[in-house]
């Protein structure tokens, strides 16, 4: 059995779970998330819990089993407290600022690189060198702080680019100079 999946997912207060054979859809006070779980897993309400449960012990539905628990889990606690990744900008004139719905960064480019918010995510400039991406669903939070870091990657030398926060970026030396 999977130590995971075993585990049942309990539902706080405020947060309303609905199961229609392999719909699992989640409503709280952030918003609301819905997850089509595969033919071999499937979800139960118990006393105030989620279990998820697989059908049979193939080697398909135990790979299965503790991701789609993960995953309700995920959606359960997104509609309560929700995700965010902190991103840092790092080098001289790189900056970042909100204009509207698009994020408009300047990453020592001859341009501006634009960034259009995608619906659901909500981005947030704190200072010009940090950047916060907030949402219900976590998978699209991290899709869009990936995206964003994408933009302009640390490099080894000197660690100039976009970071998650916390991020060591592994340094290389420079040319030495032959004596």
């Amino acid at each position: 059995m999977s130590r995971i999946g075993k585990v049942p997912i309990a539902i706080p207060e405020g947060v309303e779970v609905k199961v229609e054979g392999d719909l699992v859809s989640v409503k709280g006070p952030k918003g609301s998330l819905s997850h089509r779980l595969p033919p071999e897993i499937y979800a139960e309400l118990e006393d105030g819990k989620i279990w998820v449960r697989r059908r049979d012990d193939s080697r398909r539905a135990r790979s299965l089993h503790g991701l789609n628990r993960t995953l309700v889990a995920n959606m359960v606690e997104g509609v309560t407290k929700g995700f965010e990744k902190r991103l840092e900008i790092v080098g001289v004139g790189y900056r970042a600022a909100m204009e509207g719905k698009t994020l408009r960064l300047a990453l020592g480019y001859s341009h501006p690189v634009l960034y259009p918010v995608p619906e659901g995510i909500e981005i947030v400039v704190e200072n010009p060198t940090s950047i916060v991406v907030r949402g219900i669903d976590k998978q699209r939070v991290g899709q869009v702080a990936a995206e964003i870091r994408a933009l302009r990657k640390p490099e080894p030398y000197k660690g100039k680019g976009i970071r998650y926060a916390g991020e060591e970026v592994r340094r290389k030396a420079g040319k030495g100079r032959a004596v």
